[in-house]
């Protein structure tokens, strides 16, 4: 069953490196004034983009998940549902990509594939579950992180079947409940990702550290807590441009604002955080652990900034939206995915020279991406200016006036697609060299 995880891990690795090209193209596209159409359009280019890094962080999750479990006694049943996940999750993304790139698109924000290969997605969860519980099983006491598998992988299906409600002409019939439904679908289908994620985030530091006490704390189940409950929530802050029913804009913005404790507990552990830097600074897994633990606080500071009606009025459809949401997939998800492939496949640096050039390789990966986001924010800025009405100019003209930050965001960008690259291309490689990844116990 191993191989499951290892070869979900490579896929994922695939799907990253493919993410960071066709991120690169659109963002040349910026720069042409005559659009180009097919493939290589930006309509093309944006879902490639945008689908490779989304089912990249998803396919990670599930590799995780079947490594860690892989450690447990399988059953003939638990062997024959990974066989059924793992055929049903390539199908679909064999399908996705066809649908791309022969443009068969009819899906909505996303989700542009044509909605038929949904269902192989659907059915691999609704397997994947199926086999997370038989294997699992309530014989022991759950870990925090244990549980946010289960809500995640719960929360994924439930909210994957309203993504597509879209498809019965009562929901397209009625607009106003039908973009309420997709925004809502947009910010839970991320959390419920984000549940995963974090919790082999849990599982990481659980490990590394040590201290299995931690993951059955009562503060680890109340951060859970939280996290779930913005989950179920916190979307609402993305509609409030919407004429929808007040009480949600008001829901949405209380529970957006319990983030501030997630923030505050986060700048209370940095004085530990720095202490433990010097012990654990060279071990990659750890590094890229407290990456992501950087970048959540600065991402968290702008997601609570834009989550202000009067700031979100500006910033909503702007280029600032675009930064929260480039700085959670790369500065959180991905670090926190590339700490568990270091962890678990464990590459050894044979040499001083190699371990120089992979932390050089790592410190520009956060400087270039830190300048990447700034580029974004300060496109985003003149957006917001023109769409108050601060400034007379047309469109065209404001678009052109970007044209300094649009610059900045295709060389940072570029960089910053070569240094992440080579983490991913280098550990893709190292995982052909092991015949089996080693679990620790």
């Amino acid at each position: 069953m191993k191989n499951f995880g290892i070869w979900l891990i490579r896929i994922a690795l695939v799907l990253f490196v493919l993410g960071l090209f066709f991120g690169h193209l659109a963002s040349e596209s910026y720069r042409i004034t005559q659009p180009k159409s097919g493939v290589m359009g930006f309509l093309s280019l944006r879902p490639l983009h945008v689908s490779s890094a989304y089912l990249g962080i998803i396919t990670a999750g599930l590799g995780f998940l079947t490594l860690i479990i892989a450690k447990m006694k399988t059953t003939r049943f638990g062997t024959f549902l990974q066989y059924f996940h793992f055929s049903l999750w390539v199908i679909a993304l064999l399908g996705i990509f066809y649908s791309y790139f022969t443009g068969d698109f009819g899906g909505r924000e996303y989700w542009e594939f044509n909605p038929v290969w949904a269902l192989p997605i659907f059915l691999s969860f609704i397997i994947f579950l199926v086999f997370y519980l038989h294997q699992i099983g309530f014989s022991v006491k759950w870990p925090v992180y244990y549980w946010m598998w289960l809500t995640g992988i719960i929360f994924f299906i439930f909210t994957f079947i309203e993504n597509y409600l879209w498809i019965f002409p009562y929901f397209r019939q009625h607009f106003i409940a039908d973009m309420t439904i997709q925004w809502k679908v947009n910010g839970s289908l991320v959390g419920a990702i984000n549940q995963i994620i974090y919790g082999v985030a849990f599982y990481l530091m659980e490990k590394i550290s040590g201290d299995e006490k931690s993951s059955y704390q009562k503060l680890s189940f109340a951060m859970y807590f939280l996290g779930m409950f913005n989950l179920m929530f916190n979307w609402g802050h993305h509609i409030y441009l919407l004429p929808t029913e007040k009480y949600i804009h008001y829901i949405a913005y209380a529970v957006s604002m319990t983030e501030w404790i997630i923030l505050i507990r986060i700048f209370y552990k940095w004085s530990q955080q720095i202490k433990e830097n010097k012990q654990f600074y060279y071990f990659f897994p750890y590094r890229f652990l407290m990456a992501s633990d950087y970048w959540v606080t600065l991402n968290l500071t702008l997601a609570l900034f834009m989550s202000i009606p009067a700031i979100n009025l500006y910033t909503h459809g702007t280029h600032i939206t675009v930064a929260h949401a480039m700085g959670t997939t790369i500065g959180i998800n991905t670090m926190i995915i590339l700490a568990g492939v270091f962890y678990f496949i464990k590459p050894t640096f044979n040499s001083v020279k190699w371990r120089l050039y992979g932390s050089i390789a790592f410190w520009m990966v956060q400087v270039t991406l830190l300048l990447f986001l700034i580029s974004l924010i300060g496109m985003g800025v003149q957006r917001a200016i023109w769409q108050a009405g601060l400034t007379s100019e047309s469109f065209s003209k404001m678009s052109s006036s970007s044209g300094n930050w649009v610059l900045l965001f295709i060389i940072f960008g570029t960089i910053l697609m070569f240094s992440m690259a080579s983490f991913f291309i280098y550990l893709f490689i190292q995982s052909w060299k092991k015949n089996e990844l080693k679990i620790e116990e």
